[in-house]
């Protein structure tokens, strides 16, 4: 298997960073009472950001000049 450095860093890595702050949230703002519904629980928390990581991590649309100078760059 082919190790694709360039998928990591453009799909693993904010998933993985999102969790991470994620579960620094809880660490160091959450809430101790167990009232708030994301923040008194880790694994809650840590799932919330790594959720937000992968929005991120989603490519955004391309705009059309940008696919109409991809393409024409493919048929030169």
């Amino acid at each position: 298997m082919k190790f694709n450095k360039s998928f990591v860093l453009k799909r693993i890595l904010p998933v993985v960073a999102g969790g991470v702050i994620g579960y620094a949230y809880y660490y160091f703002i959450g809430c101790a009472s167990g009232t708030c519904a994301i923040t008194s629980n880790p694994y809650i928390s840590t799932a919330y950001g790594s959720v937000i990581g992968l929005i991120f991590a989603f490519p955004a649309k391309k705009k059309k000049s940008e696919v109409n100078n991809d393409r024409s760059k493919e048929n030169n």
